[in-house]
């Protein structure tokens, strides 16, 4: 059973740099699974950094936006899997719902969720998740980022409870909240 670990911070945080970090210690091969779409300049951007980040460490990069769970199944056995982000995957699954006219809830994203937890317990290898702290700031002044909000919050709780290991990053320093 593979360990799985959770990290967890606002916006600029630290977080990804300690997850890659924390896989980088780990033995590899490493494969970062990004769950971030291209869609504008800005965005184009901040993937290459993290590319740039990546580069010279030996990672492999799966590009899926909606279907972490699948792209986990398929990664060789004994890999390192750093996810990056459970934030943006859930925007990504809000938004194929607006386009399908369905509304996404918490029950659909927590049954992805457990799906994406039980992948990575089926991985014979580490797998360490980031996500974003959305809820610690003000109740949003619109119906879409309450509920945006809700669903991330649902997420997190799920896997916070899946996994070994959860660390919360604030201000660059991370601090362990569950595990060993």
């Amino acid at each position: 059973m593979a360990e799985l670990v959770l990290i967890s911070g606002g916006s600029r945080s630290g977080k990804s740099d300690f997850a890659r970090q924390l896989a980088e210690s780990l033995a590899g091969p490493h494969i970062f699974l990004a769950t971030c779409p291209d869609v504008d300049d800005e965005m184009a951007e901040r993937i290459q950094r993290h590319r740039e980040q990546r580069r010279n460490s030996g990672w492999q990069t799966i590009e899926e936006p909606q279907d972490p769970a699948g792209a986990l199944a398929r990664c060789p056995d004994g890999a390192t899997v750093l996810i990056d982000c459970l934030t943006l995957w859930v925007s990504n699954l809000m938004y194929k719902a607006g386009l399908q006219e369905r509304h996404l809830d918490e029950d659909e994203v927590l049954e992805k969720t457990e799906q994406l937890a039980d992948a990575a317990r089926r991985h014979r290898g580490a797998v360490i998740m980031v996500t974003g702290e959305v809820g610690q700031g003000v109740v949003p002044d619109n119906r879409q980022a309450r509920l945006y909000r809700d669903l991330v919050g649902r997420c997190n709780q799920c896997m916070g409870s899946r996994a070994d290991a959860v660390y919360l990053v604030s201000c660059g320093i991370p601090l362990q909240l569950k595990g060993k």
